[in-house]
Parts: C-alpha cells; structure tokens; sequence
C-alpha cells in the first residue's frame, strides 16, 4: 500500500544553534562518553582481590582464581587500547569533517536519499570492521585461545563475518530504506510509523530467531530422548510451561563457555541447550538452569522487556524526529546542505546521554528479573542444584567474582555471581 504524500516544511528557528557550537557538543558529548567507559573499566580492574575469600575458595582454588584475575586484566587492558582506536577515529571524523566528505563523494554520482543512505553506512560499517580486525583476531585468535575459551577455525570466523555482511545488508537494508522513505513521505510524522514497524520486527525476531536466523550461524538438533530429556519435559508438565521442543545448539562450535535460552512467544516454547552446558553439568543442574528460564517466562519478564523496548523505541525515534532536519546539524558533521544519514550519526552521539540513562534503567529491571528468576528455580525445583550450576559456569569461563558496584551499576544486566548465591541462600 502506497502511503499518502504530504507536503511538508521544516521552518528554521532563529534560536537555532550555529553548526560550530554543535560540532562542539558533538565531540564533547563523544569524549565524556569515552572518559566514562575508561573510567568504569579502570575501577573494575582496581576491583580485582587477589586474596580468596571464604565463600570462593570452596568452589574456586587458588590457581583458578588468578588465571580469572590474568584474564579479565589482560582483557581490560587490550580493551583500553580498542577504545581509544576507535575513539581517536570517530574524534578524526568528526573534526576533519569525514563523514561530510564522504556524502558530498557519494551525492557525486547517487541521487537517490535511499541508496545514498544504504551506500553511506555501508562504507563506514565496512571500512570501520576491516580497521578494527586485528584487534578482533587478537581477542579470539590470541587472548581467548591462551585461556582456553576459543574453538573458532579461522574459517569459521570469515565465514561468520561473511553471514553478518550478508544478513545486516539485507535486514539492516531493509530497515534503513524504510526509515528514509517514511521521513520523506510522512515527513515529521515518520516517528509513528517506523516505531510500528521497528516493534514488528522485534515481535518477528523474538518469534522466528531459532527456526529462522540462529541456523545460519549454528546447528541446532533435537535433545535426544534420555533421562535429561525426560526430566526437563517433567519439570516443563509440572509447572505448565508450554514447552515444544528442546534442542542442542553446537556451541563448542566457536567456544568452551556454556549457555542456554528458550525463545518463542505465544503458547509454544523452544529450549535451546549449548552442547558445553550438557556436557559440564549434571542432570539435576540442567534442569535447576531451565528452571530459572522458564521462571522468566512465568514472571512475564520477555513480555514486559518487550513492552520497554517498544517504549525506548518511540521515544529515541521522537527525539530523531525534532533533529533529523536541522541542516545546521548535517553542516557541523561537514556536509553542504541537510543530509539525513548525517544527521542520524549526529542523534546517536547526542543522543547517548539520555541512552545511558535509559540503559541504566533496563538493566536495574534486568538485575531484578534475574533474582526473580532465581527464586522461581528454587521454589519450583532446587536452590543447591541452581547455586551449583552458577557457581561451575562461573569458575568455566572465568567471571569477575568482584566487580567494582559502579561498573555493575553501568554495565550489568546479570547481578554477580555472590550476589545471587546470597540471596538463593537466605531463601533456602
């Protein structure tokens, strides 16, 4: 259905800001941004105990606990150097006005806003990946290969890359031409639309990620039948969790670390197993680990994540709606004239204060959620299998026992690992 073209006119305000003072905003807002996370992450790496407390040491010997200490301190450390890459990038771009030259490059032969936009971010995606690919292959290849953790071919890792080339191309595509023909159809009024349409698809994506996108990375099979397969469909009956299937995903694939999932909406549910958590835990553990999913199920946590996400989703695109034509903006960012993909890099770096907040939001509702699902675990089944499983995935993919509080008050959608012990203890 073609949607009804409307005239519309942006009028420019007097009061407007000058591009020089919001070229300005623009870096200060990319620094402080910058200075944060390196701050964050230096408190995190001053958090480290070298000694091992009491509620550790009896799940976590000594030689264990410093290589986690080694890992997470290489980690931050190579971490350090990445930021300040691409942060000494983006500052480059932004000062020297790169990213306007590349759009009056592009507008040289593409006339269309659509494909302008699509070959515009897909040269900065692009040239930003290739630039940051050593860095890429030293964290797989070298850091979480001396750790034990890698199991990816280099031939699955350029393989990995080539499907998400392929797959943001085109659902990423797909998403950004719609955004540019309704702010040029609908004018100030795209933000309705497309928050439609981005919570559809993020309907669909929760909807069809097992069955349709998760395949094209990893290999999913059916649960044999055995005794664990008996187990989770009896806890599934016994607490009327509408369970479909249970399948095995080859996460050893790409790593030794361990997960699990279910995914679906509706009355049909699939659990996901990685073929690392079956083989590291025992039946009973197994069954205490779906049970804390299953409790987010129950406790209607997606449902309501879901309902957050549309919310941020409207808001962030309302925001976009007041900036995306302001030609003074595309002007700070080094373009001729109003450049609509110039202003959207613009949103997202001005837009990042109000993101953190809401951030910060999401994942104090997400710590709070966890800790809800723990409980279910351990009404609905056991706390100690719970606590058991946490603590041998902890000590398998060596986790921060100690993080600095204000690096999980910033970062964590998970509370630590003692946190939750502590409290499926008090409640046993």
């Amino acid at each position: 259905m073609l949607l009804p073209k409307r005239k519309w006119t942006i009028r420019r305000r007097s009061t407007d800001m000058q591009p020089g003072t919001i070229l300005y905003i623009i870096v200060g807002i990319s620094i402080a941004n910058y200075l944060l996370d390196q701050f964050l992450d230096y408190l995190n790496l001053r958090a480290q105990r070298a000694d091992i407390p009491d509620e550790v040491a009896a799940f976590y010997d000594r030689d264990k606990y410093l290589k986690s200490l080694e890992y997470h301190r290489e980690l931050t450390q190579f971490g350090f150097i990445t930021s300040a890459t691409s942060a000494t990038l983006s500052l480059l771009m932004l000062l020297f006005g790169g990213f306007g030259m590349l759009d009056t490059w592009l507008r040289s032969f593409i006339t269309s806003d659509i494909i302008l936009a699509l070959v515009f971010f897909g040269i900065l995606i692009l040239v930003m990946d290739l630039i940051t690919l050593p860095f890429q292959w030293h964290s797989t290849f070298v850091i979480e290969e001396k750790y034990g953790f890698n199991k990816t071919t280099v031939r699955t890792f350029f393989l990995d890359k080539l499907k998400s080339y392929i797959l943001g191309g085109v659902i990423g595509g797909v998403l950004l031409a719609a955004l540019i023909l309704l702010i040029k159809e609908m004018g100030p009024d795209f933000w309705i639309w497309f928050g439609i349409t981005a919570s559809a698809f993020i309907f669909l994506v929760n909807i069809f990620y097992t069955s349709l996108l998760l395949p094209l990375f990893n290999k999913l099979t059916l649960l044999p039948d055995g005794e664990l397969k008996d187990a989770i469909r009896q806890f599934a009956s016994k607490v009327n969790f509408p369970l479909s299937n249970v399948y095995v995903m080859d996460g050893s694939k790409r790593s030794s670390k361990a997960n699990a999932f279910f995914s679906g909406i509706g009355k049909r549910k699939k659990i996901v197993l990685f073929d690392t958590l079956i083989e590291k835990h025992t039946r009973e553990e197994l069954v205490a680990v779906l049970a804390h999913e299953v409790g987010h199920f129950k406790k209607k946590h997606i449902v309501i994540g879901y309902v957050f996400s549309v919310i941020q989703v409207f808001f962030m695109l309302y925001v976009l709606s007041l900036m995306v034509f302001n030609s003074n903006i595309s002007l700070a960012l080094g373009g001729h004239g109003l450049s609509l993909h110039l202003n959207m890099i613009a949103f997202a770096i001005l837009f990042s204060p109000i993101s953190t907040i809401t951030g910060i939001g999401m994942r104090l509702i997400s710590r709070k959620n966890e800790f809800e699902a723990d409980a279910f675990a351990r009404k609905t089944f056991s706390g100690a299998a719970l606590a058991t499983a946490l603590k041998k995935l902890s000590v398998d993919s060596l986790s921060n026992l100690y993080p600095h509080p204000l690096y999980v008050f910033f970062h964590y959608s998970h509370p630590p690992l003692l946190k939750r012990l502590e409290a499926i203890e008090k409640a046993v």
